[in-house]
């Protein structure tokens, strides 16, 4: 007798064991307020890609329900401010702040920004978000345009150059012979560097020259100016 009553007490405790979490979890779901939703595009038309939805930063997550119109739902969330976002790889939806008091008889209170820093706006519960643009990932590549050749350095060189070609002859024949002369010796000295350093040597050495010979000069002026008075 004694062992049947340990036998059926402990299936009664196994029992009462396994119906003890099932309880829990039950009470756990009732607990806290579910948040709904839906995602569209701007013409109203459900949203028609699987999509990730995250409260506080990934504390809670969900998805959206294709066949049920892209809709989600967000159960167990607790009283106080919760940040919803919807982290699509196509389209960008506006951030939501949830605020929950714990009254079941009073929805969510909802502030809608468009993108950080952007103006709030008030939205009712259930959310019905909609996709404000579309991510492009890829710069288009540019088509064909004369500017685009234009601002290119080597043709403006080459254009400069070609400028040049026609408009220094008209200007060679306005000059006078020796200022032809004298351009053209420039030129030539500009096109042979040991040349251009050998002119510039020669003016040094020259204006040395004159220099030396000024105090030279003066002196024989005086050696004759002394002549005269004797």
């Amino acid at each position: 007798y004694t062992m049947r009553l340990t036998l059926s007490s402990c299936l009664a405790l196994l029992a009462i064991w396994g119906i003890l979490p099932g309880a829990v979890t039950a009470s756990g779901e009732d607990e806290g307020t579910t948040i709904l939703g839906r995602l569209q595009y701007p013409d109203k038309s459900p949203f028609n890609v699987t999509t990730k939805i995250t409260l506080n930063h990934g504390e809670r997550t969900t998805y959206c329900q294709l066949l049920n119109g892209c809709t989600f739902e967000i159960h167990g969330v607790p009283p106080g401010i919760h940040q919803l976002d919807v982290l699509s790889t196509t389209h960008h939806f506006a951030q939501v702040k949830i605020q929950v008091t714990g009254d079941k008889n009073e929805e969510p209170k909802c502030l809608e920004y468009a993108f950080p820093g952007a103006n709030k706006n008030v939205v009712k519960h259930p959310l019905e978000l909609t996709s404000y643009a579309t991510y492009d990932y890829f710069e288009q590549r540019r088509g064909f345009s004369i500017l685009m050749i234009l601002k290119n350095p080597m043709v403006l060189m080459m254009g400069f150059s070609a400028v040049l070609m026609f408009v220094m002859p008209k200007m060679m024949e306005g000059l006078e012979p020796e200022e032809r002369a004298q351009m053209k010796q420039q030129m030539e000295m500009q096109q042979d560097p040991t040349k251009m350093l050998s002119s510039l040597w020669e003016g040094i050495s020259g204006q040395e020259n004159e220099n030396e010979a000024a105090p030279k000069l003066s002196a024989s002026a005086q050696q004759q100016q002394t002549r005269k008075k004797k």
